[in-house]
């Protein structure tokens, strides 16, 4: 390893997760397993992806460790905020994502992670009634800014409990409906406070007030969903006035995976596109919260952002100029987590010839998740202690929407292998080495 000014990754780093549903509870099953050696982190980048390093006869394949200094496994410790008070090793059975036998060898740790109070409001996520919520002296809903206290309360106890050096913050709890950007509110840090200490219920997500309190604890912070939350100026501003980085929003796991990398062969070969119809079914908690239309078309925005930063109408209009573009999710309780999406992709070739492409992928959206949570979390605390801070774009590659600054026409980089030269690169100039291909 090169010589870099990264600070070492030494001690524990705490990884707490709003949510302890199916994502959660399997991220954190597997992180145990693996380091148990009863499992492979199969999927995770940061464990088992190389990356080249120099040129000609300085030529070598790396893996992420061997460049920069990642968090062990080891070094993990779990926490977690959840409406339903059940422990992990319960959520985890009741979630039906794994089976018994890849579960109960590491009961005894999960048992140990008991979720803390939420800070919940119901009309962000009306399809969830657990009780494990936070409450004022007189059993009401916090303000936003009581909560943004009580959830600081909790990361310093969490990480003076857990003898922790550093903490992660990460959202992988349900789909919040749809906050529109409001300039008054969330343009300025200081409007954004102003707004969650009079309480603006309308403007200001429960996810905001997690969102903020990590940040003003000294951790990173990850949206998992596609929440307006760290999306806007106001976190930006607050992100880069504590140099502190911030990811986001929404983990890339099936069919916009499918599309950010399908979609670059449409692009490059100069096929033309009439439509791209791509509907899913899903059954788990998450598919529960988004049979919600408000909470649906807070998804919606986020997988139709793909597609049009890929295929330009503006930069090929003879191609791209007037295409047709639909996403539908519907909530199917008997696949639970198993998720089944269908994309029917109508292109045009030679001559304006028509043709058509199929596209059935039967995926397990948890299984898909969490590798991307893992990754996302080791990664954010690696730039941290690299001193990055502010939207780490580099981090584009796990999310399904990610974030840039569109205050100043920036446009989100939505095309997989463009995604995954962004990442390849922040590794190697963190690394100390020549960050050496270009994104075209």
């Amino acid at each position: 390893m090169k010589e870099t000014h990264i600070k070492p990754a030494s001690g524990r780093l705490g990884i707490m997760v709003v949510g302890c549903g199916a994502v959660t509870t399997t991220f954190m099953t597997g992180v145990l397993m693996a380091r148990k050696g009863l499992a492979k982190p199969i999927g995770s980048m940061t464990q088992l992806d190389k990356i080249r390093v120099g040129k000609g006869p300085e030529k070598k394949y790396l893996r992420y460790a061997e460049i920069v200094p990642l968090a062990q496994l080891s070094d993990i410790v779990f926490g977690t905020w959840d409406v339903y008070p059940q422990n992990a090793y319960q959520a985890a059975m009741y979630a039906e994502v794994l089976k018994p036998q890849d579960i109960e060898p590491v009961r005894d740790e999960l048992e140990q992670i008991v979720p803390m109070k939420a800070a919940f409001d119901k009309n962000y996520a009306k399809r969830l009634s657990g009780e494990n919520i936070k409450q004022d002296s007189v059993g009401q809903i916090p303000t936003r800014w009581e909560m943004v206290e009580m959830l600081r309360e909790d990361i310093r106890n969490f990480k003076t409990k857990n003898q922790c050096d550093r903490i992660v913050v990460a959202w992988a709890a349900s789909t919040e409906i749809y906050v529109p950007f409001n300039d008054g509110v969330h343009g300025t840090l200081a409007s954004l406070e102003s707004a969650m200490k009079t309480d603006d219920r309308e403007h200001i997500a429960p996810s905001m007030c997690y969102a903020y309190a990590a940040l003003s604890e000294g951790a990173p912070f990850i949206m998992g969903a596609p929440n307006t939350t760290v999306d806007i100026p106001a976190m930006w501003e607050l992100s880069e006035k504590l140099q502190l980085p911030i990811a986001g929003k929404d983990f890339k796991t099936g069919q916009t995976l499918v599309k950010s990398g399908f979609a670059p062969i449409i692009g490059t070969r100069c096929l033309g596109l009439n439509g791209w119809f791509s509907t899913n079914i899903l059954g788990n908690r998450d598919g529960l919260v988004l049979d919600e239309p408000q909470n649906f078309h807070t998804k919606e925005v986020s997988k139709l952002s793909t597609l049009e930063t890929i295929l330009k109408g503006e930069c090929q209009p003879d191609l791209y100029g007037d295409y047709y573009h639909k996403v539908r999710i519907n909530y199917y309780p008997p696949r639970n987590d198993n998720k089944e999406s269908w994309d029917n992709i109508d292109i045009f070739g030679w001559m304006g010839y028509p043709m058509q492409i199929k596209i059935n992928f039967l995926c397990r959206d948890s299984i898909l998740a969490a590798p991307v949570l893992l990754d996302l979390c080791l990664l954010s605390d690696l730039a941290a202690r690299a001193g990055r801070y502010g939207i780490q774009r580099f981090l584009s590659f796990f999310l399904k929407a990610p974030m840039h600054d569109y205050t100043q026409g920036e446009e989100a980089v939505n095309n997989l292998y463009q995604q995954y030269t962004m990442l390849k690169n922040a590794i190697r100039e963190m690394g100390g080495y020549e960050p050496d291909e270009e994104i075209d």
